[in-house]
């Protein structure tokens, strides 16, 4: 693989690598070399490094001294710490959008949720992954808040992570989520804004949970209780 636009060059290389760590290729603890990682991807040590430290601002990795760049490790606390925050912003730009969409915005998202139930039907597991982030992208521009736009996309890797760990569990969990987004398209289209938001904080958390449930097979807290709650008895 080369990548050959130098003006973005470390983004490129920070999306690919980044996939690898969501996709499970590179695993918690895995050290990412420098030097392979310019020679499989034809690039420079510099781009390189520049690419670590986008991925270390997305909590993806962590840059160790002496040892380089090593896959961030995804402990109970790191999923809690990333559900709460994504509720927190996910919330407000369900809030927003939910009181100041117009007539006719909403068509673009009801026909993403007739494609992910399609992708759902036929078990396209990545293509309905990558709908979901779609959809929460589509609602930018409701907000019109830089600040909040550039955080939910520097966490956005973090979640994704968790994410795909939970719903490429099984098909049951896929159909949990299209079950979310229909009930979420429901009340934002009767500008039900809490209800919107209390939808998405139960489902975040049912997800903070099924993915605790599979780093820890053992007994864990019930879905009721949220990730912050959690986290403080921690």
């Amino acid at each position: 693989m080369s990548f050959k636009a130098p003006e973005s060059l470390a983004e490129q290389i920070a999306q690919h690598l980044g996939q690898l760590i969501v996709n499970g290729e590179l695993n918690s603890g895995d050290r990412i070399q420098e030097l392979r990682v310019a020679s499989e991807l034809n690039v420079s040590r510099g781009s390189v490094r520049e690419a670590y430290l986008i991925l270390e601002r997305r909590y993806l990795i962590n840059i160790v001294p002496r040892k380089g760049a090593v896959v961030s490790a995804m402990t109970p606390k790191h999923v809690r710490d990333v559900y709460e925050m994504n509720i927190l912003l996910i919330g407000q730009l369900c809030r927003r959008a939910t009181l100041v969409w117009k007539e006719g915005e909403l068509q673009p998202f009801l026909e993403l949720l007739k494609l992910m139930e399609s992708y759902a039907a036929e078990n396209r597991v990545m293509d309905f992954y990558e709908a979901t982030f779609e959809f929460a992208r589509m609602a930018y521009r409701f907000v019109d808040n830089p600040y909040l736009e550039d955080m939910l996309e520097d966490l956005q890797p973090a979640v994704r992570r968790t994410y795909y760990f939970a719903i490429n569990l099984s098909q049951e969990e896929r159909e949990r989520s299209m079950v979310f987004f229909r009930e979420l398209m429901a009340s934002i289209m009767q500008r039900d804004a809490e209800g919107a938001v209390a939808k998405l904080e139960q489902f975040a958390n049912h997800q903070c949970q099924t993915v605790l449930a599979r780093l820890d097979p053992a007994p864990v807290r019930t879905s009721t209780q949220s990730p912050k709650a959690a986290s403080e008895r921690a």
